[in-house]
């Protein structure tokens, strides 16, 4: 990984790692390589303990790596999940996803302190396996041999087929869980001691948005290195894939885990259940995450569905950064300005929401792009202080009175902050019922206002001066 040093306002990027960012990473790294439909992912989330690979009988559904902690025996180690290894040819229409996916499988066996070579026990030795054979002596790396699918004990004589192949064998299940134990013992006995860093309070980011908007591009410029496959076709992306980035060293350092998601597209626009899985893990991400990056192409403009993707990030109350795309292809056509106000039009109800313009191929703003996070991110955590959190909510029902409901006005006696991410507010008063939609919004964005709430939720509770408190 190259260091890099660049000054943009309140931002210094020093150094973007994937590892811990003092010294050289301890590198426990297992790798689950083989050929297509052998099992990668189903053994993948077994060991992870989480159905985090998407696992199906489509061939090449895993591209990118897929990389996670997982534990044996009370000890830590990370494992990378890995597209089938498969022959790829210039006459094949996905050649050019085909070479992407062989180079992230040639990037995690690098990494890896052991591999992990699945093969399938019902098919016994095919021709594929000796290529990805020879892929893996190249290395010198340690390698295992688990012949998956042994569901049965009387099946497990099988494996010995696969001496052939040169190395320790183990007949695995993994969708039964069986012979998992001596394989294991194995791998952490010839894994380097010590313990993968694990990162506290890391900010969980999300990037979605349309297919081919540059997400995967976004990633890989910010890590300075290809981490995620990136192709014109649409759809490369499948899983949603977590990885660890790093800006400072020592104390000062923070911490990020990046999430690439699929494209989402309209639903009736998804027809493949490799697709369907693929939204559905995105939607999960967008759960997950501290912040929500929705990204949009420059020069497409938004979108009716970029509408309905900004609507899910909002009805899952998640921090949100704005980031158009591609900007250099852009700007010799229309000022920022422009754009920009045309694009708060558009997307009336993300007001509230930072917007950034950039471009993954290039290099524009990337740094301001980790401004704009670091802003949402410390928004969504805020702690308002009590006295002043009642006094800017008085000035306002002052400013403008509530409307009158059924010829009564709400009335606020007292409010306290209940949580962070969303920040949830409790307020107090005469009739929770009078508060109509705009002067809630009108609240909102007074709150927002006087505290820089900039990207950031916000919920109000109400409940009656009268009513006993609510769990």
């Amino acid at each position: 990984m190259n260091n890099q040093t660049e000054n943009d306002g309140d931002v210094t990027i020093q150094a973007v790692n994937e590892a811990a960012p003092d010294g050289p990473p301890v590198r426990r790294v297992v790798a689950i390589v083989g050929r297509p439909n052998v099992g990668k992912s189903a053994l993948f989330n077994r060991l992870v303990g989480r159905r985090l690979a998407i696992v199906h009988e489509e061939s090449g559904v895993t591209r990118d790596r897929l990389v996670c902690e997982a534990a044996w025996d009370d000890q830590r180690f990370e494992l990378i999940d890995t597209g089938g290894l498969d022959t790829a040819h210039a006459a094949q229409p996905d050649q050019e996803v085909r070479a992407g996916t062989r180079r992230q499988i040639e990037v995690a066996i690098a990494d890896a302190a052991v591999i992990l070579w699945v093969v399938d026990l019902s098919a016994g030795v095919v021709p594929l396996d000796t290529e990805v054979g020879q892929l893996l002596r190249r290395s010198g790396k340690p390698v295992l041999v688990a012949a998956n699918k042994a569901d049965t004990a009387q099946r497990d004589p099988q494996a010995a087929e696969f001496a052939a192949l040169g190395y320790p064998f183990y007949p695995v299940s993994a969708l039964h869980n069986r012979g998992l134990e001596p394989l294991l013992d194995e791998v952490l006995r010839r894994l380097p001691p010590g313990a993968p860093p694990r990162p506290e309070d890391a900010l969980r980011v999300a990037i979605v948005g349309r297919p081919n908007v540059g997400k995967s591009s976004f990633i890989n410029r910010l890590l300075g290195r290809e981490r995620l496959l990136v192709s014109a076709v649409p759809g490369t992306t499948r899983d949603s894939i977590e990885i660890p980035f790093v800006i400072g060293q020592g104390p000062q350092a923070r911490h990020y885990l990046l999430i690439d998601t699929a494209g989402l597209r309209r639903a009736g626009h998804v027809h493949e259940a490799v697709e369907k899985f693929s939204a559905m893990r995105t939607g999960q991400s967008i759960e997950r995450a501290d912040v929500v990056v929705l990204m949009m192409d420059a020069e497409q403009g938004p979108t009716a569905f970029d509408k309905r993707i900004a609507a899910q990030i909002q009805e899952a109350h998640k921090g949100c950064v704005l980031l158009v795309n591609k900007w250099d292809l852009a700007a010799d056509q229309v000022k920022q300005e422009v754009y920009e106000q045309a694009l708060r039009r558009t997307l009336a109800f993300l007001d509230y929401v930072p917007i950034g313009f950039v471009s993954a191929r290039s290099g524009l703003n990337m740094r301001r792009s980790i401004a704009l996070l670091d802003r949402v991110a410390v928004a969504v955590a805020t702690a308002l202080p009590t006295g002043l959190l009642n006094r800017v909510l008085h000035d306002a029902f002052q400013r403008v009175q509530p409307p009158q409901v059924q010829n009564h006005r709400l009335k606020l006696y007292y409010a306290t902050q209940i949580g962070v991410q969303p920040i949830r507010l409790k307020l107090f008063v005469n009739d929770p019922r009078r508060l109509t939609p705009a002067y809630e919004t009108y609240l909102i964005r007074c709150l927002r206002k006087a505290f820089g709430l900039e990207g950031a939720p916000v919920q109000l509770r109400l409940q009656s001066s009268h009513a006993p408190a609510a769990d």
